[in-house]
Formats: C-alpha cells, sequence, structure tokens
C-alpha cells in the first residue's frame, strides 16, 4: 500500500552518481539492468529482474522458481532472458562493482545454486571403480537455468571488475562452504563448472586459501573414515592438483600433513578407480616438490596396501613405479627391503594381471638402475619368486616375462645369483625334510589312533594332569 501511494507523487531527476549507487550493476555506458530492453517492455520483467539482481540492499529477492511446475513456464523464461542478460553484463567487462551489487550478485547466486541433496538413491557399484563409467549420470532437470547462474558466477569472479578486498566480505567462508558442499552433485556437468570456480576463487582470493584447503581435506576425511560415498572427489582432486603446483619451497608442515592424513588414506575404499588418476597426480606432485617424502608415501601405499583385491593391486603397483622413478637412492634403500618383500608377493600372485604388472618394474631403467645399486639385498628376496613362477605359475605370459626377468638379473650379477640359486636350492631341501618329518608325525599318530580300543559309552576315564 505504502508502494502504491509512494509511486503516485512526482520524483526528481538524478544525477548519474546516485543512479548508479541505486542500480550498481549498471555502468555508464550500459543500460540499466532493471528498467533496460526487459524491464521497459514489462512490468513484470523489472520484478523478475530484482529477483536475479536487486538494485540494493533492501530490495528482495523471490525464491527459486520450480523448474518442474509448467503452470509457471512465462516466468522461467522471464528469469532466463533476465540471467542471460545479466551474463552478457558481466561478460562484457563493466565498471568496477559497488558493495550493494556484490552483495546482491552473492544473494542471487545463493539463492539459485545452493541447495541440499538427497540420499544415494541408487546403489552404486564401489568395488574398483572398473565398471562405475556403466552407470548412466544423472542429469539436474532444471541445469539450463542453472548453467547460466554457474556461467554468470564464474565471469563474476573472474572478472577484473571485482575487487578481492571488497568481494572478499560476502564471497566469505560460509559462500565458500556452501560451493563444496554442491561438489555431492550427481550432475557431473555442475561439478566441472564448480569445478572451475572454485580454482578461480582460490586463485583471486588469497586470504580464503587455507580455509578452501580445510574445506577439501574435511570432505576427503569423511569420505575415507565415515561415509566412502562423494561424487567430486575427483574434481576437488584435480583442484588440488594445481594448487600443489604453486606450494611454496620448503613445504609447509600443514601440507605435509595433508599429504599423510589426507591423500594417502584416499588409497583405501574401493572406490578408488574413479579418482585414482588425479589422486596420482597429487601425490607425484608432492614428491616432485620434495624428493624426501617419496618414502613416507611407499610406506603408507604398503601399509593400505588391498591384498584381495587384484584390480587395485594393479593400480598400487602402476602408482609406485611413477614414484621410483623419481626417488632418490637414500630414500629407496630405506624402504627397498619391506617394498621388494611385496613385490616378491606380487610375482608370485595368481591373478595373472597383477604378476605381469610387478614383472614389468624391470622394463623401467630407472627402477633397473636402482635394483643394480643395492642387488646385494634385493636379489636375494626377489629370486626365489622368480622360481617358484617358473615351476608352478599357470599363465604362459607370466612365464615368459619370469624368463626374461631371470635373464637380466643373471646379465646383473652372474655370482650372485648363482649364490641365490644355491641358497633356493638349500631351502628347498630344508623345506622337504620338513615335509617328510610332518608327514610322518601324522602317520604315527594315525597309526596309534587306530590301535586305541574304542571307550565305552559309560566308561569313567582317569584323567592326570
Amino acid at each position: 500500500m505504502w508502494k502504491q501511494i509512494l509511486s503516485k507523487l512526482p520524483r526528481k531527476p538524478q544525477k548519474p552518481d546516485q543512479d548508479l549507487q541505486r542500480n550498481p550493476d549498471s555502468g555508464p555506458n550500459t543500460p540499466s539492468l532493471g528498467s533496460g530492453r526487459i524491464g521497459a517492455a514489462n512490468p513484470a520483467a523489472k520484478r523478475a529482474s530484482a529477483a536475479v539482481f536487486p538494485a540494493s540492499v533492501i530490495a528482495g529477492i523471490e525464491p527459486l522458481l520450480p523448474f518442474k511446475d509448467v503452470s509457471k513456464y512465462s516466468k522461467k523464461e522471464l528469469k532466463r532472458a533476465t540471467l542471460l542478460e545479466l551474463l552478457e553484463f558481466v561478460s562484457e567487462n563493466p565498471p568496477k562493482f559497488s558493495e550493494p551489487a556484490i552483495l546482491a550478485s552473492c544473494k542471487m547466486c545463493s539463492i539459485n545454486l545452493f541447495r541440499g541433496f538427497p540420499p544415494h538413491c541408487r546403489p552404486r557399484n564401489t568395488s574398483s571403480g572398473e565398471n562405475d563409467n556403466d552407470d548412466e549420470p544423472m542429469f539436474d532437470l532444471a541445469w539450463s537455468h542453472l548453467q547460466i547462474v554457474y556461467d554468470f558466477l564464474l565471469k563474476f569472479v573472474t572478472s577484473t571488475s571485482l575487487e578481492a578486498k571488497v568481494a572478499k566480505k560476502y564471497i566469505n567462508h560460509s559462500f565458500i562452504l556452501r560451493i563444496v558442499d554442491l561438489f555431492e552433485s550427481e550432475d557431473p556437468r555442475e561439478r566441472d563448472c564448480l569445478k572451475a570456480i572454485l580454482h578461480r576463487i582460490y586463485g583471486k582470493f588469497m586470504v580464503h586459501r587455507p580455509f578452501i584447503r580445510k574445506c577439501i581435506s574435511n570432505v576427503f576425511y569423511r569420505f575415507v573414515f565415515e561415509v566412502e560415498k562423494h561424487n567430486g572427489i575427483a574434481e576437488l582432486l584435480e583442484i588440488f592438483g594445481s594448487v600443489i603446483t604453486g606450494f611454496a619451497l620448503p613445504l609447509k608442515e600443514e601440507h605435509k600433513v595433508f599429504l599423510w592424513r589426507a591423500l594417502i588414506p584416499l588409497h583405501k575404499p574401493k572406490s578408488l578407480g574413479i579418482y585414482f588418476q588425479q589422486l596420482s597426480y597429487c601425490v607425484t606432485q608432492f614428491i616432485e616438490k620434495e624428493p624426501k617424502l617419496a618414502s613416507s608415501v611407499i610406506k603408507g601405499l604398503l601399509k593400505y596396501w588391498p591384498i584381495t583385491n587384484s584390480q587395485k593391486e594393479v593400480m598400487f603397483l602402476g602408482e609406485l613405479e611413477e614414484i621410483l622413478e623419481v626417488i632418490n637412492m637414500t630414500e629407496f634403500q630405506t624402504v627397498m627391503v619391506p617394498l621388494f618383500c611385496r613385490i616378491r608377493q606380487c610375482i608370485n600372485s595368481y591373478h595373472f594381471q597383477v604378476a605381469e604388472r610387478a614383472l614389468l618394474l624391470w622394463n623401467n631403467d630407472q627402477i633397473l638402475n636402482l635394483i643394480a645399486h643395492n642387488r646385494q639385498v634385493i636379489l636375494p628376496i626377489v629370486f626365489p619368486a622368480l622360481e617358484v613362477n617358473m615351476q608352478n605359475h599357470w599363465n604362459q605370459a607370466v612365464l615368459n616375462l619370469t624368463l626374461n626377468v631371470r635373464k637380466v638379473l643373471l646379465e646383473m650379477d652372474d655370482a650372485l645369483i648363482m649364490a641365490c640359486i644355491s641358497n633356493y636350492q638349500e631351502e628347498q631341501e630344508k623345506m622337504n625334510l620338513v615335509d617328510e618329518k610332518r608327514k610322518e608325525v601324522w602317520e604315527h599318530l594315525e597309526t596309534a589312533a587306530a590301535s586305541l580300543q574304542p571307550i565305552a559309552r559309560n566308561t569313567a576315564v582317569l584323567v592326570t594332569h
């Protein structure tokens, strides 16, 4: 009622500076969004424009339109047109945004983007990530409108008209936390947009960088130790992969703790295959930054080694090869004994892909050089596994690779291999003697048991201690 009365009163013409303050989203050479092409043609457009990009802090913001409701088709199209006009305006490098304009933009994005997601309503195949690509992704029905809002937010954050010192009041911790929560979306298109936006926020707002890293760490902690279900782990790791490249040397203790407590435990979940490529890249980036971390990473991989999951074992062996390519000799020597004890078990695996992947490590020149320098320790560990494969393994490809590796080791140190053969034969003879003694003991027990008379049902038995 007050608005109707005030609208009938005559108004004084405003100065251009006052117009800019009341409608901060319009520049000196740009028509006002509240009274531009759409707003001048239809009063309803002016209301929709105020709902998307209010002209002042006091202006109200209408709730998000239900896009499933066909009865509001005209409102949806009106809102879409207004969003497109806003996107075009922000893309044209307007003058610096004022505080009311920044607040209005953040409110609009919050209302249209921030929402809760239902629980996982379909079973996800989390065996190893191999068949996860067979499931069709879930697409949001409102994506045609959400995409425009995401494009607007990306252009808004990256615009040179946005000053980080002013915008940090509104793109604050609460806003960033809600952005991170949206990575739970089932729609891969939405997660790609979020990845670009969060990366830009991290680059522009230096004051928020520790908080963003903390939020991502919390997502990883909850995923590993609580739920083991999250749709955006791969995208968050991809963001962190580019963040790690910008870390200053020497690495802060905070970053090392993130590696030990977040990245290495991410090898534990069954759905590792979904994000393994991004995770492996992040770990490799850490080691390239500080090679001393290689030994602790290998110890972490050995701790979470998937003994009962052959497909994950193949992934672990691939990551080990990447680490061994960049490790220095000192760090390698601290972990070579437990590492090659595990590789020996992989060589004897009945799963041919695991055995084949372990034997292929000898095709890498860098790894072969590490083995050659420490052959006095490594060859006695590995050689018995090769002999067992030659005698018992069922797969012909594994047998051929075993022969090739044995040949390489013979060329590396013939005398040491001969000593290993002699030791292996002695061990086999000892094991055969132990087996024979065990058989004799069992035969003696069977004979003694057969000679004993069965005890009557009601006969008392005296047991002496």
